[in-house]
């Protein structure tokens, strides 16, 4: 998702909006930034300039590995918590991790959540995630949700990547609360009306100068998935329900959802894929929000009812993946896990090996994907007739046993903070 970057840094916030990459179906951008680094950081995904997305890439990038099966470098984990403050907090990049944080490192809460999230999902940094947390909690609005920056206006994006990271480590956003309201509260509070010339059930940013809430499809990806308590990662939906917009005098989060998805199937309808434009240049297709939106979909009504935008990224968007990246590449990933859909053959492209090329190799595949890449072969010498069938079996649980143990030695258990 593409977060609306509000920081009290002027230029900060406009470079963040326009040259972000993907982001969170709930937070920021995963584009190139304008310039490549001449010497990238040993550890991170990516050879572009760090300074803007350096930590929300490195977030994707791990926790997308951690979703395709793959056990991460421990030299790009090692980069990422390395990148925390001693509050908890992460700033997009700190050229300098050894040198304290002080009041004018630009901390913020899209890039802290997104390391919570990987860091939870790739295990063992119990103690940075309990940290993260505890900041996250302690720069909450009166109105129970998040700005990007601590001590400005609540916003869905943020509010939504706030969320997700407070599920994905097992708290409940409902207990998370300040003067009495929850971030579900703050959320809700973005949600249009159902008819066309008010929102039509989409999810405003956050309110314009004037006060008035204007529908955006970036936040609305965000806000659906926010509403339903998911993070970046996110299964589809057991049952299908068609994407339908009803208003209610107080909507449920889960009214709130379903509105917000018949909004973006509706505004997906003509042309497969979300637009956007700058400067008043003519409408481009966004595929960052894009994917954010079949995660979103799949996530509220089944892998279904993302089928079109779902086949127009497997068709057109392993260009733009290319050019923008790591984040980029995670992004998509999700899109496939969200649906179903095999990452290592999204539109003919292998997602994973493309994402594991932008940085450190991997340490290796996880045993589920072990066992199903074994589970394949023996399928395929399942007729031999020859003695050596018995063997080879034999060999396989070997190595299947083997794999168990080298994934426990490596990966931590997952500590709850």
């Amino acid at each position: 998702m593409n977060v609306r970057r509000r920081s009290s840094a002027a230029a900060l916030a406009a470079i963040a909006v326009i040259g972000a990459a993907a982001a969170p179906a709930v937070a920021a951008d995963p584009s190139p930034s304008s310039s490549p680094s001449k010497t990238a950081p040993s550890g991170l995904y990516g050879t572009t300039d760090p300074q803007y997305d350096g930590v929300w890439r490195q977030s994707l990038a791990l926790l997308a590995q951690d979703t395709a099966g793959v056990i991460p470098s421990s030299t790009a984990v090692k980069w990422l918590t390395d990148q925390q403050c001693a509050n908890g907090a992460f700033a997009p990049f700190r050229a300098d991790p050894a040198a304290a944080c002080d009041a004018k490192t630009p901390v913020d809460t899209n890039n802290t959540a997104a390391a919570v999230q990987a860091l939870w999902a790739v295990g063992g940094h119990g103690d940075v995630v309990e940290s993260a947390l505890g900041w996250l909690k302690s720069v909450q609005n009166e109105d129970g949700g998040w700005g990007y920056v601590p001590g400005t206006p609540s916003d869905a994006n943020s509010t939504s990547v706030v969320i997700g990271a407070l599920t994905a480590t097992e708290t409940d956003p409902e207990k998370v609360v300040k003067d009495g309201k929850s971030p579900y509260d703050a959320l809700l509070t973005f949600a249009l009306p159902c008819a066309k010339d008010k929102g039509a059930g989409a999810f405003a940013f956050q309110p314009d100068k004037d006060g008035k809430l204007l529908p955006n499809a970036d936040a609305t990806a965000a806000g659906v998935l926010g509403a339903l308590g998911e993070g970046l990662v996110a299964d589809a939906a057991d049952k299908a329900d068609a994407a339908s917009c009803t208003d209610a005098d107080k909507p449920t989060r889960e009214g709130a959802a379903a509105n917000a998805a018949a909004y973006l199937t509706a505004t997906l309808a003509k042309d497969g894929h979300l637009v956007s434009a700058l400067g008043g240049s003519a409408d481009q297709p966004d595929y960052g929000n894009t994917a954010d939106a079949v995660v979103a979909l799949a996530a509220q009504g089944g892998a279904d009812k993302a089928a079109e935008p779902l086949a127009w990224l497997e068709k057109n968007a392993a260009k733009w993946a290319a050019e923008s990246g790591p984040a980029a590449y995670a992004q998509l990933i999700f899109a496939a896990h969200a649906t179903g859909t095999d990452p290592r053959d999204f539109g003919g492209t292998d997602l994973v090996a493309k994402l594991n090329a932008t940085g450190p190799a991997p340490q290796g595949v996880a045993a589920k994907d072990t066992a199903s890449a074994n589970a394949d072969e023996k399928s395929d010498e399942k007729d031999d007739d020859s003695p050596f069938g018995v063997w080879w079996f034999v060999g396989v649980c070997l190595v299947f046993g083997i794999g168990i143990g080298f994934l426990l030695s490596n990966r931590n258990k997952k500590q709850q903070p």
